[in-house]
């Protein structure tokens, strides 16, 4: 992350995500830059996509492109923009940045995968806890659970950024719509991975990573 020395407006929204990131990559995705258009691969969809540095950084770590692109973070002639861009980023799934969209599209990836009878492929969602205010998600989430989406997976970063909250936390919120969900320290990379390997059979899984609150 210390390559991109450009005009960061989101840098709490990047470290944030970085242990996430990093572990979800490095253990759990299956996708490498050799099989990123293989049909079988999982998919990894940044809805948080306003501060993507840690997401540039762990992708180049895996060879998805090289580091050398990113001093150039930011700049106009740089592949790297502040949002994400699905047709310049290898291995990127989505253009995001945009709060609230990223779950609706990733509950229609495991719709889309299920209707070419691709059943295996995991669907990866990383999400903020402030774009849970917004009503395209709770939609999502809502449909997610009766649907029995056993593909889909979401990660929620929950630094103490939203507006609204959820009383009793946010787990509870995707609990309430048949989700398996569970709360782990996001910085900590075995209680984590944990997480994300833990059985959900029918059911979505969510994993709230709490970190420090953004300042």
């Amino acid at each position: 992350m210390g390559l991109m020395t450009g005009d960061e407006k989101h840098g709490p929204a990047a470290t944030s995500t970085l242990d996430v990131l990093w572990v979800l990559y490095d253990r759990v995705l299956r996708v490498s830059p050799g099989t990123a258009a293989d049909p079988g691969r999982d998919r990894f969809l940044l809805s948080k996509g306003h501060g993507p540095m840690a997401y540039y950084a762990v992708l180049a770590a895996k060879g998805f492109f090289a580091e050398e692109v990113l001093p150039g973070f930011g700049s106009y002639t740089s592949p790297l923009g502040h949002h994400p861009d699905r047709l310049l980023v290898p291995g990127v799934e989505i253009g995001s940045g945009s709060l609230g969209h990223g779950l609706p599209l990733a509950v229609g990836t495991v719709l889309g995968l299920r209707a070419q009878g691709l059943t295996d492929p995991a669907v990866w969602v990383l999400l903020g806890d402030a774009e849970l205010d917004e009503g395209s998600n709770h939609e999502a989430l809502a449909y997610a659970g009766p649907a029995g989406l056993g593909q889909l997976n979401a990660v929620v970063i929950d630094n103490s950024s939203a507006t609204h909250g959820w009383p009793g936390g946010i787990a509870s919120r995707f609990e309430a719509a048949g989700w398996s969900a569970q709360t782990v320290d996001g910085r900590d990379h075995e209680a984590l991975y944990a997480a994300f390997r833990a059985p959900h059979p029918g059911r979505p899984r969510v994993v709230v990573a709490r970190v420090e609150p953004k300042n």
